[in-house]
């Protein structure tokens, strides 16, 4: 039986979790592969700690280079994440033939396109599963499954710490604050959760996705990104109240010849398959024009989860390698209908907008008069009592308008006398 060896660069929590399903399901992965999957190396910056697995001493290592340089190792798994050094270590396993399979998200972001070519030059192979909905299929779906589809939107929810925190508000009536402090306590945000919390996390698996249904690599200062932060539970409740479910979505579609790729938290309807994913749990909907519309549901990190992802990419990269096939993992065709990225201000959508205000006559007539002089026409009005503060919170849900109007409205509302915070607007998606 032929042997493939992987070389492990991080043993954290994933890289355990890979090396104990290659142990467990040893005998079952050579039965469905024909070939014997053996871990040679597994490399980390501390080999001393103990884990959930136990190994052989002889085959850890502190040196990349153990790895690297190893002409016996076919495919290098790369998992501690971040640029540096993960960028050059992948670098330059592909020119000493090595395939890699990763879960580095913001790696790929930043630096798909780099290393995709790389790979494509050197007749190697990047798999990339486990960084996009841990073990939820979609990758290869988009990939393979789909492959014969144009598409018209993805829609995600791709971040399991911010769906909890919004969860948590919608379920159990707790303050944004409180759920993130509990997130934090049962592990499912980190001390520091700015990626998670401000969307750079779903912005990174956005480019991803975008990249695999589009054919287009979107540069990351060219996405719109707007996080969780601002969120009341004020505006959780109101949202429902008006049969709506607040979610942070990543968004990717197509109007007309325009490309829309963008993150933001969002109100989606509560009888919408989207409206249900709960907890960390993460969702990703599909809009094929021949599959139509589909929804891929799972746990959205875990040790486990991701783990099996990478070693689905494992097995894949092994049955090419006993067929000696070389399938270039990006075949991406950019879609010849789409001419250009769509900037945030040109976009058009339906809004909520909670204004805060002083409880004075004639309020809600300016505010009205300044929407209308911007063309921006109001969908329902509703005036809510009284705050201790002797402030009154006004909730509209206007119809269609353009972003850049919005804006300019919106600047000089929060200018009145009577306005006494900021204006809160957030997107609808009529999915």
């Amino acid at each position: 039986m032929k042997k493939i060896n992987i070389g492990l660069i991080g043993f954290g929590n994933i890289g355990s979790g890979v090396v104990r399903i290659l142990r467990d399901k040893k005998s079952l992965l050579s039965k469905k592969t024909g070939l014997d999957i053996n871990i040679r190396r597994i490399c980390d910056k501390d080999i001393s700690s103990k884990r959930s697995i136990s190994v052989e001493k002889s085959l850890l290592t502190r040196n990349p280079k153990d790895i690297i340089e190893d002409p016996q190792i076919d495919i290098m798994v790369e998992l501690i994440g971040g640029i540096h050094p993960a960028r050059e270590l992948i670098i330059e396993a592909l020119k000493r033939g090595k395939n890699i399979v990763t879960a580095n998200k913001a790696l790929l972001a930043l630096h798909g396109q780099e290393l995709f070519l790389e790979a494509s030059e050197k007749g190697k192979n990047i798999y990339f599963e486990a960084s996009v909905g841990a073990g939820i299929p979609i990758i290869k779906s988009l990939r393979e499954g789909l492959v014969a589809n144009k598409f018209n939107s993805i829609l995600g929810i791709l971040n399991g710490t911010s769906n909890y925190i919004l969860s948590s508000m919608s379920k159990y009536n707790r303050t944004f604050n409180e759920a993130l402090k509990e997130a934090k306590i049962k592990g499912f945000a980190e001390k520091d959760p700015t990626l998670d919390i401000e969307g750079m996390d779903s912005a990174h698996k956005l480019v991803l996705l975008t990249y695999l249904s589009f054919g287009k690599m979107i540069n990351m200062r060219d996405i719109f990104i707007e996080g969780i932060s601002r969120i009341s539970l004020a505006d959780v409740n109101y949202a429902k109240e008006l049969g709506f479910e607040i979610k942070l979505l990543g968004i990717a579609q197509r109007e007309g010849e325009d490309l829309e790729v963008r993150v933001h938290p969002t109100l989606i309807p509560q009888d919408h398959l989207l409206a249900s994913v709960d907890g960390v749990f993460n969702a990703i909907y599909v809009e094929g024009d021949l599959a139509g519309d589909l929804l891929f549901y799972g746990p959205g990190a875990g040790q486990l989860s991701a783990a099996s992802a990478v070693v689905s990419d494992i097995v894949d990269l092994t049955k090419d390698i006993k067929a000696g096939l070389f399938r270039p993992m990006m075949n991406t065709v950019p879609d010849k209908f789409v001419k250009r990225l769509r900037k945030i201000d040109e976009t058009f959508s339906r809004y909520y907008i909670r204004f805060t205000t002083l409880d004075k006559p004639g309020v809600l007539a300016k505010i009205s008069g300044i929407l209308a002089k911007f063309g921006i026409s109001i969908a329902s009005v509703t005036q809510k009592e009284k705050s201790k503060a002797q402030t009154v919170p006004i909730v509209m849900i206007i119809y269609e308008a353009k972003e850049k109007d919005l804006k300019s409205a919106l600047s000089l509302i929060d200018r009145l006398d009577a306005i006494k915070e900021k204006s809160i607007a957030i997107r609808m998606e009529e999915v």
